[in-house]
């Protein structure tokens, strides 16, 4: 992948499952891939193996993420959520089903006034995702 002029990243700490999730939505977005992995090793402060950071894109948008070594008392929180703009309403039902698959719903699919067809839905990690139309 070419470097990126992108400043601003969004990124996302999880507690041991970080790249299952990027392995998970680079299958699920079209037009995505993982672009660096870098692992703690023996002499670092997190689990041998597990990433220290990682960079991977989404549609051409790149995100970075780690799996935190230190236990936090926090998590994910819908306060802040991706917002993805679909271009068809297949793509849209496909990512929406998969994301709930073993997530949770916060707002169906349905048509809004904002949107004509839109769904919000928090992924099996606790990550929260606005699909639209």
């Amino acid at each position: 992948m070419e470097k990126s002029s992108q400043k601003i990243y969004t990124f996302l700490m999880f507690s041991g499952q970080a790249e299952e999730a990027i392995n998970y939505y680079t299958h699920l977005f079209d037009d995505s891939e993982i672009i660096t992995i870098t692992r703690y090793g023996e002499n670092d402060a997190g689990k041998v193996g597990s990433v220290l950071q990682a960079t991977f894109s989404l549609k051409g948008q790149i995100f970075m993420c780690t799996d935190s070594y230190i236990e936090h008392e926090f998590t994910f929180t819908p306060a802040i959520s991706l917002y993805v703009k679909c271009e068809t309403e297949n793509e849209l039902d496909r990512i929406f089903t998969q994301l709930a698959k073993d997530g949770s719903v916060l707002m169906p699919l349905d048509t809004y006034p904002f949107s004509r067809k839109f769904g919000w839905v928090a992924d099996t990690y606790g990550v929260t995702w606005q699909l639209s139309l």
